[in-house]
């Protein structure tokens, strides 16, 4: 069972903390361009994690692109659970589904409950990372570092394993 969700990443994202002199206002540099990446991740409670970055919006074409790229990585049934997002309900997905039998089923949340999906823990990673460790100059870059991220968290399987022993989404292990 795979946990899954999107996130979207910007680049004038106000993150982190800094530092100043006493009565001197800090200022930090950063380019005055606004651009965002998205991704699209899931989870496994043994620390598995599969992710696609992109710089479209999110869609059910996107929706279908990330259901292609997990079902390459296993020969088995793949449940994911999934919030109530539009393009994960639409008929597109749904006729993805019906083309593949047997490869993926969807599970939706409750409606209104992030909390309840351990995958909200994982997007709010990069969102508090990203911008405080590198000052992307284009969307290309901001795309690269978001890359890199999930690719260290796949490196990590504890860190994915951490986020299911939050209070709110203990309920999985249980």
């Amino acid at each position: 069972m795979l946990f899954a969700d999107q996130v979207g990443i910007r680049s004038d994202q106000v993150t982190g903390r800094t530092w100043g002199a006493k009565g001197c206002t800090p200022v930090v540099r950063r380019t005055g361009n606004r651009f965002s990446v998205n991704a699209m991740s899931a989870i496994s409670t043994k620390g598995r994690t599969h992710f696609m970055v992109f710089t479209e919006t999110f869609d059910a074409d996107a929706m279908c692109r990330f259901l292609d790229r997990l079902g390459g990585h296993f020969d088995h049934k793949v449940h994911l659970v999934l919030d109530g997002h539009s393009a994960h309900r639409s008929r597109k997905v749904r006729a993805w589904l019906a083309a593949h039998p047997g490869r993926t089923e969807l599970h939706f949340l409750p409606a209104y409950s992030p909390e309840l999906n351990p995958d909200e823990l994982v997007n709010a990673d990069p969102k508090r990372s990203l911008p405080v460790h590198s000052r992307a100059r284009d969307q290309a870059q901001l795309a690269a570092e978001t890359r890199r991220f999930f690719h260290r968290r796949q490196r990590q399987p504890h860190i994915v394993r951490g986020y299911f022993g939050g209070p709110h989404v203990r309920y999985i292990l249980e």
